[in-house]
């Protein structure tokens, strides 16, 4: 068999060649792994919203996808409308997203149909390790950080340095109020109010 000549076409050829199978074979991997995550992603969403409206009584019986202008752009939030077993309404969960101190800070918030918080967990955040990545824990424990039970129906919800009644995160305060903007927005989407772009985390430090 003669042996290929050294050529730029035929050097061509054979990354091209390269391309097209690593393609495919990418193709193939991600049509494999498809389904798998998104069933994963779907069980932590279920587990998160059963987490957040602090009951496994429960079922979502709707979800809306609410655009609203915050901070002089689209945001983007998801209700999940919730009902107990017998079909009674019992409040929503909401993901919220907003710009933290490292990047996007994405917060599932559990409402009651008053609009008081019942739970909240992280979905997705870039915080500091050791300092806003305690916001998971921080604002449930006891305290003045506690969010627990308060209603942003009532009031924006803002840390004490702002003249609210919420404690930051020690060494956190841009943190604490991108996660209480969180919340506020979440109402607002909640009860599908325009959201105050200003409300919660206005005046950075």
């Amino acid at each position: 068999m003669e042996k290929m000549k050294s050529s730029l076409f035929n050097m061509v050829m054979v990354l091209v060649g390269f391309a097209i199978v690593i393609a495919v074979l990418l193709a193939w991997v991600n049509h494999i792994t498809e389904a798998p995550i998104k069933a994963k992603a779907e069980k932590t969403l279920q587990d998160g919203i059963q987490e957040v409206m602090q009951t496994q009584d429960m079922k979502v019986t709707k979800n809306d996808t609410i655009r609203q202008m915050a901070d002089g752009k689209e945001t983007v939030f998801v209700v999940h409308e919730v009902a107990n077993q017998a079909g009674k309404g019992i409040g929503a969960a909401v993901e919220s997203t907003v710009m933290g101190f490292g990047g996007d800070l994405k917060v599932l918030v559990g409402f009651d149909d008053l609009g008081k918080i019942l739970g909240y967990t992280i979905l997705q955040t870039s915080e500091t390790p050791g300092l806003g990545m305690k916001a998971d824990k921080w604002f449930q424990k006891d305290g003045k950080g506690n969010v627990i039970g308060k209603s942003p129906a009532t009031g924006d919800l803002a840390v004490s340095k702002d003249g609210g009644d919420v404690d930051a995160i020690t060494a956190s305060t841009i943190t604490s109020r991108a996660f209480l903007k969180a919340i506020n927005q979440a109402y607002a989407a909640y009860a599908h109010k325009g959201v105050d772009g200003d409300s919660g985390a206005s005046k950075q430090i």
